[in-house]
């Protein structure tokens, strides 16, 4: 019974680790871009919609 319990702590601590991970990832990549757009003085980043063709700012 305990071997079960401290199986799926771990397996929750893994899960809760990886999800830290890729929304930091995602905060750090949105710092950067932010920093980059104010020292090029642009007001956004645009990305290509691949049905349309058009270009369209990033959603953050």
């Amino acid at each position: 019974m305990q071997i079960i319990f401290f199986a799926a702590v771990g397996v929750l601590a893994y899960v809760g680790y990886r999800s830290f991970v890729r929304e930091a990832q995602r905060v750090t990549a949105k710092i950067r871009r932010t920093e980059k757009q104010a020292a090029n003085g642009t007001m956004g980043t645009l990305v290509k919609d691949p049905k349309t063709g058009e270009y369209r700012l990033a959603k953050d």
